[in-house]
């Protein structure tokens, strides 16, 4: 056998590399990664996986769909369950509720007009609304090339809307004088 080339070992970085996949990865592609034999991380996934098992781990490593990837055990489900959601009833700031209305209604709306329409800077808060899945980027403005924003399909899952329609008409919650309004801010 070869010597094994430098850095972790082949546990080690299988381990690595399992921990950020999306999806499942074939043994072909871990060893075309790593350097090493088909039959050699075959049987180092095998162990690594049975050693989870048998340890009683939260997690366990599983051939699926033509790949390996981590899963939470079945008898943890209610545990993680109870995370993910307790984790995503996190409630939203005023000014981050200001500018996921402003986005949703003016879409697709760039930082620069939701800062107008808001009166501060509302970068740092667009950031968080992106990072929550609630808004996305939509293209550029064609002359200045600013990013333009959107509201995404999360978005409308937690509003429980269908589509963009159903949102509620703003105009009844506006001053009569919006237009001038929105004509001296400019």
């Amino acid at each position: 056998m070869a010597d094994a080339p430098p850095g972790p070992g082949l546990r080690t970085a299988l381990e690595a590399i399992l921990l950020v996949v999306d999806e499942p990865v074939a043994e072909v592609t871990l060893a075309q990664v790593l350097e090493r034999p088909v039959p050699e991380v075959s049987a180092a996934l095998r162990e690594l996986s049975a050693e989870y098992t048998e340890a009683g781990r939260g997690f366990d490593l599983r051939e699926v769909a033509g790949g390996w990837r981590f899963y939470t055990r079945a008898e943890c489900a209610s545990v993680v369950e109870r995370f993910v959601r307790d984790g995503q009833q996190t409630r939203l700031t005023q000014a981050a509720l200001e500018t996921l209305a402003v986005v949703a209604y003016r879409q697709p709306v760039s930082r620069a007009r939701v800062a107008a329409i808001r009166g501060v800077s509302s970068d740092g808060v667009m950031r968080t609304l992106v990072a929550r899945g609630l808004v996305e980027e939509a293209g550029t403005e064609p002359e200045s090339q600013a990013v333009l924003y959107r509201t995404t399909s999360y978005f409308l899952e937690r509003m429980g809307l269908r589509d963009l329609d159903e949102l509620p008409e703003l105009a009844p919650f506006l001053p009569d004088d919006v237009e001038t309004l929105e004509e001296q801010k400019q």
